[in-house]
């Protein structure tokens, strides 16, 4: 079983990258936020699922363990293949998909192609358990009187509360000290990704 590849990019298409490791291309599913952030020609390292069913063997992988680790904890969903699990990383950010289930907000979920509110209830109610609940908010920014007008706002205009911190915290450090407005169009803008 491959649990890690490090090596070049040498190709990439959506939801996949090709990378050789010593002369060998190995063809790797990724979120599309992944493949979007990597170029070919760049060496990286990502941790791997090896999924192997009746003639099929293919390849997932992931810029570290824990969202390895998320993946993998999506599979045990009853009715949740691989694809699916990537389709849901390749939507949410690991730690926005973390914070719904924690917060049993489903309706974030059913917002990923190919999964409907009653799949959606299924998942959060089959994880919200087993995420790490504890430590969901360690890592959070802390809220300014600006930030929650924002969210304020992004509520307003039918978001989650998780959706709208989430699309705060991709904000890159620059923007922080923008106008309310401002940065409500930031927002709106990486929102129109998801």
């Amino acid at each position: 079983m491959i649990g890690s590849l490090r090596g070049e990019i040498i190709d990439k298409e959506e939801g996949a990258l090709l990378i050789e490791v010593g002369g060998v291309g190995y063809y790797v599913q990724s979120p599309a936020t992944l493949v979007d952030l990597l170029e070919v020609g760049v060496k990286t390292q990502l941790f791997i699922h090896t999924y192997v069913r009746e003639q099929e063997l293919t390849l997932f992988g992931f810029p570290d363990k824990d969202e390895l680790e998320l993946f993998r904890t999506l599979l045990k969903v009853q009715g949740i293949g691989p694809k699916v699990a990537l389709a849901i990383l390749s939507h949410i950010p690991a730690e926005t998909l973390r914070q719904a289930i924690a917060r049993e907000e489903a309706a974030l979920l059913a917002r990923v192609p190919g999964i409907g509110p009653k799949k959606a209830k299924q998942i959060v109610f089959a994880l919200k358990d087993k995420v790490g609940y504890e430590d969901i908010f360690v890592s959070a920014t802390p809220i300014t009187d600006s930030d929650s007008e924002v969210i304020a706002a992004l509520t307003t205009l039918g978001y989650s509360i998780i959706e709208a911190q989430a699309a705060l915290q991709q904000l890159p450090k620059e923007a922080r000290g923008e106008s309310v407005e401002e940065k409500v169009r930031l927002t709106l803008s990486s929102l129109a990704r998801f």
